[in-house]
């Protein structure tokens, strides 16, 4: 069962929902990736998005 690696929040299922985010942290073969839930997705998305490369807007 996924769990927001933020908050705590369990999702309801055993599939990440769509309104997750993810990331892989770090990047790379080794990184570990790690879910969002959806409210803390929304609270931190100024954050998500300052870590972008330039490349991806």
């Amino acid at each position: 069962m996924p769990v927001c690696d933020f908050c705590g929040r369990l999702a309801p299922g055993d599939e990440t929902p769509l309104t997750w985010s993810t990331a892989v942290e770090p990047p790379g073969p080794a990184g570990r990736l790690r879910r969002y839930c959806e409210v803390c997705s929304r609270e931190h998305v100024r954050a998500m998005e300052a870590k972008l490369d330039s490349d991806f807007w």
